[in-house]
């Protein structure tokens, strides 16, 4: 009889030995995790007097005739159990017998430790919670297909440590950023994930369609123009921690859903935020790391300040060996990006995307130590105050740490008319996610103060933190294509 089959009459047994197939709950008093903690320096006599009850999976079972040794985790750390016909009883210890590894057990009893010293649980009595119908992946040799792992995340969770790990400090993090926004005074806000007009960013959108109001929507690509909003209506600090969606590549770095923090801190700038930057950072690290140093595939990181500044274009021009000026030179560079990568797939066609191509082929890959890059042009940055000393440049920066972005940030663009003619010239450009928000336009009319505002990338900032090289490691449930 096949494994799965075997188990299934086992269930059967069960339900006929009067247990319930899915009972409705177990009175644990307390998770393997706490007894583990509470108890993991008790010994001997010290022990015997603690009755504890607690439940969880079945991850081994070792049979000895009238004695069995079996392991229960909660997902976090594991406990031993010993059952013996003694102390259960002929009956009840022979019910165990239709028990499998995988399978959910409630458990009562006193402690002790045995011979090798392990802390186990004495059982007394137990209780059926849930049988695994199909038998878990080998223990020993884990559950290593990449795709296997990120498409039944259940399983991942059950074998591999490690996956666990990156999503408690997933959490720790998402926890450490909100402590730090609430105790700077900003509020937690939550804007619409459904936009009637694209804004906040240029990227290719998902489109729904409401039928009670016969019109089409897009899933938002940023929170941008509504939290600035917010700001106009006199909330002076807010943030949000939420989805955005786009509908463009997949990558080692590219989810179309992602998590971004978002926040608007009025009367400051952009030289403000990089302060404040290197804050977050350097918080979320002595929490992660306990220190502000940590590895990155294989490569030391220094999060201690000042961190570097580069200029956008000088970077493209010291990297490239093409000259700042001719930079300006939108045929130039479309020209030159096109000539220097004829193998590419896909090459740009337009001066912002063909200045954003040299900028990821000559300078992204080697900001692995924590860099502000700053001061990019107008036509990459229809959202940014006007630099106050260049006219052709905006106050703005991105972070890149490890190869990768986390962090984009201005000055924010305050001038109404001046707004409305950015997004007018994107929309000339026919760049994707440009369209000219009207009603952004009017709110910016009744005057939004100086304003600095920045996006976080949760996912990447998490695989730095954890050293995943992957950004499907850090998501539960990244989107794969359909089998």
């Amino acid at each position: 009889m096949e494994e799965k089959e075997i188990r299934k009459e086992r269930l059967k047994q069960l339900k006929d030995l009067g247990y319930s197939s899915h009972p409705y709950s177990y009175p644990s008093e307390e998770t393997i995790s706490s007894i583990v903690e509470k108890f993991r320096e008790k010994q001997g006599e010290e022990l015997e007097k603690f009755n504890v009850s607690t439940a969880g999976r079945i991850l081994t079972i070792r049979r000895m005739g009238r004695a069995t040794f079996l392991h229960i985790s909660d997902g976090k750390e594991k406990l031993q159990i010993f059952m013996g016909e003694n102390s259960l009883g002929k009956k009840k210890y022979s019910d165990f017998k239709l028990f499998n590894t995988g399978d959910w057990i409630g458990v009562k009893g006193s402690l002790f430790r045995t011979k090798t010293g392990e802390l186990t649980i004495l059982c007394e009595d137990f209780s059926f919670l849930a049988k695994s119908l199909l038998p878990l992946p080998e223990k020993w040799h884990g559950l290593q297909d990449v795709e296997v792992r990120f498409r039944k995340r259940y399983l991942d969770l059950l074998v591999n440590r490690r996956t666990r790990e990156i999503f408690e400090k997933r959490a720790e993090i998402i926890s450490k950023l909100r402590e730090f926004f609430q105790r700077k005074g900003f509020i937690e806000v939550e804007t619409p994930m459904m936009h009637p007009v694209l804004g906040g960013a240029a990227a290719k959108p998902f489109v729904t369609h409401h039928n009670s109001l016969d019109m089409d929507l897009y899933l938002r690509i940023a929170p941008e123009l509504y939290l600035k909003r917010l700001v106009v209506g006199g909330m002076e600090r807010v943030f949000e921690i939420g989805r955005n969606f786009r509908n463009e590549g997949i990558s080692p770095f590219h989810n179309p859903e992602f998590t971004m923090l978002e926040f608007y801190w009025a009367y400051r700038d952009y030289n403000f935020l990089m302060g404040l930057t290197e804050e977050i950072f350097q918080e979320i690290a002595m929490k992660i790391w306990g220190k502000l140093e940590g590895e990155y595939q294989g490569k030391k990181i220094n999060l201690s300040s000042p961190w570097k500044k580069l200029k956008f274009m000088d970077s493209i021009s010291n990297a490239s060996g093409i000259r700042e000026e001719s930079l300006w030179d939108e045929e130039f560079v479309i020209k030159k990006a096109n000539e220097l990568f004829p193998e590419e797939e896909v090459l740009p066609s337009t001066y912002s995307k063909s200045l954003d191509f040299l900028f990821d082929k000559f300078v992204r890959g080697e900001l692995f130590q924590p860099t502000f890059v700053i001061d990019l042009p107008k036509v990459l940055s229809p959202l940014a105050k006007e630099h106050r000393q260049d006219g052709r440049l905006t106050e703005r920066f991105e972070l890149f740490i490890g190869g990768m972005e986390l962090a984009n940030a201005f000055s924010e663009l305050t001038d109404p008319e001046e707004q409305k003619n950015r997004f007018e010239e994107q929309v000339k450009r026919k760049e994707e996610g440009a369209e000219v928000d009207l009603d952004y336009i009017e709110a910016l009319k009744y005057g939004l103060p100086p304003t600095a505002g920045e996006g976080i990338g949760i996912d990447r900032t998490i695989m730095i933190f954890t050293d995943s090289p992957n950004i499907r490691e850090v998501i539960l449930f990244p989107l794969l294509r359909k089998k």
